[in-house]
Order: C-alpha cells, then structure tokens, then sequence
C-alpha cells in the first residue's frame, strides 16, 4: 500500500508538488496523471499475483454479515418508514369528504364532490377542477365559513 508520504517524495522529485501555483494547470495535469498511476498500482499487484491463496471461510461469513446488515439498514431506515406514511395517506385519501380543504400538487381548494378515483376542487375563484386523488399531499380540517352578525347600534 502506498502511503501519502511516498506520494508527497515522489511528486516533488517529479516537479508536480511546489508550494506555489504560479504555473497552474500544468502542475495539475501532471499530479491527476501521477495520481492515477498511484491509484491504479495496487490493482496491478492484485491481477499479477499468480499462485493466490485461496480465500478463507472469514470472508464469506463478513460478507454474508454486511448484506445483512444493509439489507436491514435499507428495511429498517427506508422501506418501513415509507409504507408508513403511504398507508397514512391512503387513509387520509379515502376519508375525503365534501368541505375538506387539500393540497394538489400545490393547488389549494375545496373538495365539492368525490368520485371512485378522482375529486373535483372548487378553488378561490370559484373554478372547479378536477384531481386525481393520488395526486392529494396535504388534508387540512374542513372549512367552516363564519358569519358574524353585527349587534345593533343604539344611535
């Protein structure tokens, strides 16, 4: 394995590695170049090996322990949380009722009438328009217009 020390001596014999950059990408391309070959050598050590020894039985069983390991990861960190909240939203979508105010891919409304997969908003301006329920993110509590009645005035 090389180590950085051996990469610092070699560049500045090479005249890749200085203190100041006053000539660029030069010195740039050189060190990529330098750099690839560097990282490149202990594959060629490990394809120019002709009598490998046969793998121990350690590394199937640690290999066997790291799938598992991120298979549970993935189970526990990704999948479980996201069928959580997509069942959660399933039951918000199917308890839609007429009155509700939604979220649909950024517009708002409220619902005026729900069909087997879609519903139809009516928006601020009186438009109505007609959603896929699916496309639904956001349920809020139903919209209930207050009207204030004003006391008589005694003048």
């Amino acid at each position: 394995m090389v180590n950085f020390l051996d990469l610092q001596a070699f560049l500045r014999q090479n005249g890749v590695y200085q203190n100041s950059s006053t000539e660029g990408q030069g010195y740039m391309k050189k060190f990529l170049s330098v750099l690839g070959a560097f990282a490149f050598a202990p594959l060629a050590s490990l394809f120019a090996q002709e009598g490998a020894a046969a793998p121990k039985e350690g590394n199937l069983m640690q290999t066997v322990m790291m799938i598992t390991v991120a298979l549970a990861f993935f189970y526990f960190i990704l999948w479980r949380p996201e069928q959580k909240r997509r069942k959660s939203m399933e039951k918000l979508r199917s308890s839609l009722k007429k009155g509700d105010r939604v979220t649909a891919m950024g517009i708002l409304g409220t619902v005026s009438k729900v069909q087997d997969k879609t519903v139809i908003l009516s928006l601020y301006d009186g438009a109505k328009i007609e959603v896929v329920t699916a496309a639904i993110t956001e349920i809020q509590a139903p919209v209930v217009e207050e009207v204030v009645e004003k006391a008589p005035s005694n003048s």
